[in-house]
C-alpha cells in the first residue's frame, strides 16, 4: 500500500469491529512494515477516501462482507508522531457492528481475539495496578500507538446515547454499560501512573452513572442495568475495578438475556405476523421463527420500520410487507394477521407497556380483531416506577414549514395491560402477578445512590 500524501503525514484508517460488546483485536504479522507483533484494529493506508477505504480494509483483512457489518460512527482523526520511526501519523477511526464473529484473517495478521476494549489500556500495564483478573492476558501485550485514543473517538458516550433515535432500549442499555466499563477501565489503568484512589474513582463513576440514568428516562432497562453495575460498588471497600468487572458482567448478561427472550418468542411466531418500530430482540425472534408472512409498519417519523423490513427481506424466506402506520388497523382487519409482536422500552409494574408511538394503536386495533399481542422484553425492562416519562422527538421531524401551527411528535406511547396478551422474557412468559415481584427486586438495585 502507498501513503496518502496530502501532507507529510501517513494517513491510515482504523476500524473497531464490535460484537456483543467486545471488539476485534488483531496481532500484526511479520508481513507488515510497521508495529510487527503489536495488537490493533483493522487498519490500512488511506489511499483514497477514508470512508471507502475502511470498508476495503475490512473485506481484505477479515473477510467481512459489507452486509455483515454496519457503520456506527466515525471519529475525529488522531494525529501523532512516532519518534522511533520519525514518522507522523493521521488515524481515521471507525466503529462498526458485526453480525458475526467468523473472521478470515489475511497475511497481515497472525492472531485475533474478541475482547472488551478496556483490554487496550490494560496492555503493558502492571497487573497489580490494573486490578487483576479482568484483562490478565493483556498485561504483557503491546498495542499499536494511540489505539485507545482512536477507540475513544468512536466509543459510546452520554451524548451518543442521547442522540440515538434509531435503536431500541436494549441496544442503548448495552451502550450505557459500555460507557461505564470504558471509564472504569481507564481509571484502573491510570493507577500505574497515579496510584489508586478508590474514593475518587467511586465519585467519578457515580457522576457518570447519574448522567447515564438521566439521558433516556423512559428506558427502564438502561436504568436497571446501570443500577446493577453500580450496586456492586455501593460500599467503601469497592472501586473502579469492581465497577469494571460488574459492567463487563452486565454486558454479557444483557446479551444472553436478550437472546433467550428472543428464542422463547420465536416459538410463538407462526403464520402471519405484524410488527413495528425497531427492536433488536424482536428481529432475533423473527430470524429464529418460521413465519408465513411479516407485515411491518413504517414507524414514522423516523421510518425505522423500513430498515427492519429490508433486513427481514434479506434474512427470511417468507414475504415481507411494509405499510403505513395509518394502515395498521386496516391490515389487521383485512390480512388475517395471527399475532402482533413488538418490543418494549419499558414494562410498567401494572403490566402496561411503553414503546415506540404507534404500539398503543396497533394493540387496541389487534384487541378489536381478536389478534394476540406479544411483547418481547428481558426482565430488566420492567420498571420500578409507576410514573411514566415519555420522550418527544423534534418538531422538524414532523413539520418544518413556516406556518404558525403547533406540532406534536411523541416518541413513545403507553399500551394498556389489557391489550397485551403476554410479556415474553428470558424466563419465558411471565404472569401479571410476577411483574411486581420482579420490579421489587430491581428497586433494591437503586440503593447505591443513597451511599
Amino acid at each position: 500500500m502507498s501513503d496518502s500524501t496530502d501532507d507529510d503525514a501517513s494517513h491510515v484508517v482504523t476500524a473497531f469491529v464490535r460484537n456483543r460488546g467486545e471488539v476485534l483485536l488483531l496481532r500484526r504479522s511479520d508481513a507488515v512494515g510497521t508495529y510487527r507483533g503489536q495488537w490493533g484494529g483493522v487498519s490500512g493506508f488511506a489511499e483514497g477516501e477514508p470512508d471507502e477505504q475502511v470498508r476495503t480494509e475490512l473485506r481484505e483483512e477479515t473477510g467481512l462482507a459489507d452486509d455483515a457489518i454496519s457503520l456506527v460512527r466515525s471519529g475525529r482523526p488522531v494525529r501523532f508522531e512516532d519518534p522511533d520511526l520519525e514518522r507522523e501519523w493521521v488515524v481515521y477511526p471507525y466503529l462498526f457492528d458485526a453480525d458475526t464473529r467468523e473472521v478470515d484473517l489475511s497475511e497481515e495478521h497472525d492472531a485475533l481475539e474478541w475482547a472488551h476494549p478496556t483490554a487496550i489500556v490494560a496492555g503493558g500495564a502492571d497487573e497489580t495496578a490494573a486490578g487483576g483478573s479482568v484483562h490478565d492476558a493483556w498485561a504483557d501485550r503491546e498495542t499499536v500507538p494511540e489505539l485507545w485514543t482512536a477507540y475513544e473517538r468512536v466509543a459510546p458516550t452520554v451524548r451518543s446515547i442521547a442522540a440515538d433515535d434509531d435503536h431500541g432500549a436494549a441496544f442503548l442499555s448495552i451502550r450505557a454499560l459500555e460507557a461505564l466499563r470504558d471509564r472504569a477501565g481507564l481509571l484502573v489503568a491510570e493507577r500505574a501512573e497515579l496510584g489508586a484512589d478508590p474514593e475518587g474513582e467511586r465519585e467519578e463513576l457515580a457522576a457518570l452513572a447519574d448522567r447515564l440514568l438521566e439521558v433516556r428516562p423512559s428506558m427502564a432497562v438502561l436504568r436497571n442495568r446501570v443500577n446493577r453495575a453500580m450496586a456492586a460498588a455501593a460500599d467503601d471497600t469497592t472501586d473502579a475495578f469492581t465497577v469494571l468487572e460488574a459492567a463487563i458482567a452486565g454486558i454479557d448478561r444483557a446479551a444472553t438475556a436478550d437472546d433467550e427472550a428472543a428464542a422463547h418468542a420465536a416459538d410463538r411466531l407462526e403464520g402471519r405476523v405484524m410488527t413495528l418500530s425497531r427492536s433488536s430482540t424482536v428481529l432475533e425472534a423473527l430470524r429464529g421463527a418460521d413465519p408465513a408472512r411479516v407485515f411491518v409498519a413504517e414507524s414514522r417519523p423516523g421510518g425505522e420500520g423500513i430498515a427492519v423490513a429490508e433486513t427481514l427481506a434479506d434474512d427470511l424466506e417468507c414475504p415481507i410487507t411494509v405499510h403505513s402506520d395509518a394502515a395498521v388497523a386496516h391490515v389487521l382487519e383485512r390480512e388475517a394477521v395471527d399475532r402482533v409482536v413488538v418490543g418494549a422500552d419499558t414494562v410498567l409494574p401494572d403490566g402496561s407497556v411503553v414503546n415506540k408511538t404507534g404500539t398503543r394503536a396497533a394493540a387496541i386495533a389487534a384487541a378489536r380483531e381478536g389478534v394476540p399481542v406479544t411483547v418481547v422484553a428481558a426482565t430488566d425492562k420492567l420498571s420500578t416506577r409507576e410514573e411514566v416519562n415519555l420522550e418527544s422527538g423534534s418538531r422538524e421531524a414532523v413539520y418544518d414549514g413556516e406556518a404558525s401551527i403547533d406540532v406534536l411528535n411523541p416518541t413513545f406511547d403507553v399500551t394498556p395491560a389489557d391489550c397485551v396478551n403476554e410479556v415474553v422474557t428470558e424466563a419465558g412468559a411471565i404472569r401479571d402477578d410476577e411483574i411486581e415481584a420482579v420490579a421489587e427486586e430491581l428497586r433494591a438495585l437503586e440503593d447505591w445512590r443513597e451511599g
